[in-house]
C-alpha cells in the first residue's frame, strides 16, 4: 500500500510535470491556433504548408534530419560491430576516443570547420600549395553546399549517440545464434543482414529516434552556417517580431507534431521488436574474433580516420582560438594564448560563465532531488499511475529544445498565468525550470539504475529496526545510489552548461546571455571576436569532458543508457 508520503511525493510530481511540461506545450499549441479576435483558428497552421518559405524550411529540416541519421548509422554500426566482436591493437583506447565529439557542442565545432573549408581556409590553402586548385578561383565548399557541411557536422557530433546503443545492443545478443547460423552454413553478411540486424533493431530505433529528432531540430550549426532555410532557424528569426506574430507559434506546433509521429512510430516498432522474442540476453560469454594481422591494423586504421575526423572541427576551433592571423594558410602565422586570458577577461565572458554556472547549478541540484523521487516512485512502489510519471520524466528526450523554449516564452507572456516567472526581464527562473525539464532525463536513468541494484530488503531491515522512511532513505539508500547520482548529475550539469536551444531563445539581454549564447554573440563580432568565440569553446570543451570522462568512469557501459528514447 503507498504510504501518505509516497502518494504526497507522487501529486507533487504530477503537478511539477503539468505545470513545466505539459502547459508550455499546451501554450504554444494554445497560441497557434487563437485568431486575432479570440476564437479558434486554423488559417496559422494552414498558411505554414501554403507559405514556399516555410515549406521548403521544413522540407529541409527533413532531409538534414534523414541524412544526418543515415549517416550515423553508415558509421556506427561498422564500428560497433568491429568494436563488440573483434580483437584488434588499441581497441580500449580508440573505443573512449571515438566518442570524442560529445565533449563539444556541434556549433562551437562548425566554427573550426568554417575556418577549415572557408574559401580562404586551411583546405583551400593546401590543396593551392599542392598546385590542386587555381588560387584565383578557390572552392566555396560551404557557400554551395551549406546543407552538405551541416550534415557532416551533425554526423560527426551525433554518431556516438547510435554507437552507443548499438554496442549495446549486440553486447546483450545471444552469440548462440550468430554461431547457429554459421553451423547451418550462412555466409557473415547473410548472418549479419537476417540473424543480427533484425535482433539489434530495438538498439538502432531507440538511437536512430533520439538522432533524427536531434538532427530534425537543431539550431546552432545551421546558424553559425549562415543557412536560414531550415524551420529551426526560421523559428528563432521569428523572435524578433514574436509580440505580434503567431506564424513561429505554427512553426513549432508543426514541428511538435512531427517529432511527436516519429517518437510513437518508433516506440511501436520497439515493442513489437520487444515482444518478438529471440534476442534476449547472452547466455554464453561472447568469445572475441582474432583477426589477421592486416585485418586488425584495418579495424584499427577505420576507428582512427573515423576519430580524426570526429575531432577536426574540435582542431579547428582550438587553431582559431590560438591564432592571431589564420587566413589564406595551412596553418595559423602565429600561436598566441592571448585569446584564452582575452576570453576570461572579456566582459560577455565573464558574465556568460557566472550566468551558466548560476542557472545549471541551481537546475542539477532541483533535478537530483526530482531525479531521486521519480526514480523511487517507479522502482520502489505499486502507486498506481507511476508509469505516467516514468513517461513525463523521460518524454524531454523527444520533445525538441526549441518546442519547449517556445512553450516557456508563451506560458510567460504579458497577461499569462505564469508571467512572474520572468523576474521582469530576466530569464533565470524560466531558464533554470527549461535546463532541469530537459536534463532531468539523465537524472532519473541513472538513479533508477542504482535503486534497482539495491536490495529493497536493506531499506526493509533498517524500518523493522524501527528507522522511519525518510531517515532510511537519508542513512541506507541515498549513500548507495549516490555514485550513480553523481554521473546522472555530472551530465545533468555539463549539457545544461552549454544547452543551445534555451539559451538562444530565452536569453534575449546581453547580462543574462549564458556560455553557448555569448559565443554566438562574439562571432558575430568583427576583429577578434571569433578568436575570443574559439577560446570560449576550448574552455567549454574541456569542461564537458572533464564531466564526460567523470560520468564515464562511474557509469562505465551504462552510459549508453542515457542517450535512449
Amino acid at each position: 500500500m503507498p504510504t501518505a508520503t509516497t502518494r504526497t511525493i507522487f501529486w507533487a510530481l504530477l503537478l511539477f510535470f503539468a505545470c513545466f511540461f505539459v502547459w508550455p506545450i499546451i501554450s504554444t499549441v494554445k497560441t497557434a491556433f487563437t485568431g486575432v479576435h479570440g476564437g479558434f483558428t486554423l488559417s496559422y497552421i494552414t498558411e505554414v504548408f501554403a507559405n514556399d518559405l516555410y515549406r521548403r524550411g521544413l522540407a529541409n529540416s527533413l532531409n538534414m534530419a534523414v541524412f544526418t541519421t543515415l549517416g550515423c548509422l553508415l558509421v556506427a554500426i561498422p564500428l560497433a560491430s568491429i568494436y563488440v566482436k573483434c580483437d584488434f591493437p588499441g581497441k580500449t583506447i580508440l573505443n573512449s576516443l571515438v566518442l570524442t565529439p560529445m565533449i563539444l557542442p556541434p556549433f562551437v565545432g562548425a566554427i573550426g570547420i568554417k575556418a577549415i573549408l572557408g574559401q580562404a581556409g586551411a583546405l583551400n590553402s593546401l590543396l593551392i600549395s599542392l598546385h590542386l586548385m587555381d588560387p584565383q578561383h578557390p572552392m566555396d565548399w560551404l557557400g554551395s553546399g551549406q546543407m552538405t557541411g551541416i550534415v557532416i557536422m551533425n554526423v560527426l557530433h551525433l554518431y556516438p549517440i547510435l554507437y552507443l546503443n548499438v554496442s549495446a545492443a549486440l553486447s546483450n545478443l545471444d552469440p548462440a545464434l550468430e554461431e547457429a547460423a554459421a553451423n547451418l552454413g550462412c555466409a557473415p553478411q547473410d548472418r549479419f543482414r537476417r540473424i543480427t540486424l533484425p535482433l539489434i533493431m530495438p538498439g538502432i530505433f531507440a538511437g536512430g529516434t533520439i538522432t533524427f529528432i536531434w538532427a530534425f531540430t537543431e539550431l546552432g550549426v545551421p546558424l553559425v552556417f549562415d543557412y536560414d532555410r531550415v524551420t529551426s532557424v526560421q523559428i528563432f528569426n521569428a523572435l524578433k517580431d514574436i509580440s505580434g506574430n503567431p506564424f513561429p507559434y505554427a512553426l513549432v506546433v508543426v514541428v511538435l507534431v512531427i517529432t511527436a509521429m516519429i517518437y510513437a512510430t518508433s516506440k511501436l516498432i520497439l515493442e513489437k521488436g520487444n515482444t518478438g522474442g529471440g534476442g534476449g540476453r547472452a547466455t554464453t560469454g561472447r568469445s572475441m574474433i582474432q583477426l589477421p594481422p592486416k585485418l586488425a591494423w584495418a579495424c584499427t586504421a577505420f576507428f582512427s580516420v573515423v576519430t580524426v575526423l570526429a575531432v577536426m572541427p574540435h582542431f579547428g576551433v582550438i587553431l582559431l582560438s590560438l591564432s592571431n592571423d589564420w587566413y589564406d594558410t595551412v596553418l595559423p602565422h602565429q600561436l598566441t594564448l592571448s585569446h584564452y586570458f582575452g576570453a576570461l577577461g572579456h566582459e560577455l565572458v565573464l558574465g556568460s560563465i557566472a550566468n551558466s554556472l548560476k542557472y545549471a547549478t541551481i537546475a542539477t541540484m532541483a533535478d537530483l532531488v526530482l531525479g531521486l523521487a521519480v526514480a523511487y516512485i517507479v522502482v520502489r512502489t505499486k502507486i498506481k499511475g507511476r508509469e505516467i510519471i516514468d513517461a513525463l520524466a523521460m518524454l524531454p528526450l523527444a520533445v525538441p529544445g526549441i518546442v519547449m523554449a517556445f512553450g516557456y516564452l508563451a506560458m510567460t507572456r504579458e497577461g499569462q498565468p505564469f508571467h512572474w516567472l520572468m523576474l521582469g526581464e530576466n530569464p533565470l527562473i524560466v531558464l533554470v525550470i527549461a535546463y532541469s525539464v530537459r536534463r532531468l532525463p539523465y537524472v532519473v536513468r541513472s538513479a533508477s539504475a542504482g535503486l534497482q541494484q539495491v536490495s529493497p530488503t536493506l531499506e526493509e531491515a533498517a524500518q523493522n529496526l524501527g528507522c522511519d522512511p525518510a531517515k532510511t532513505m537519508w542513512r541506507i539508500t541515498l549513500p548507495l545510489v549516490a555514485p550513480n547520482l553523481i554521473a546522472g548529475g555530472l551530465l545533468a550539469f555539463s549539457f545544461a552548461m552549454l544547452e543551445v536551444s534555451d539559451s538562444m531563445i530565452l536569453a534575449q539581454q546581453a547580462v543574462h546571455y549564458p556560455i553557448t549564447k555569448a559565443i554566438y554573440s562574439l562571432l558575430s563580432t568583427l576583429g577578434e571576436g571569433p578568436s575570443l568565440a574559439s577560446a570560449l569553446g576550448v574552455w567549454a570543451m574541456i569542461f564537458l569532458g572533464l564531466t564526460m570522462l567523470g560520468a564515464a568512469l562511474i557509469l562505465g557501459k551504462k552510459l549508453g543508457a542515457m542517450f535512449r528514447s
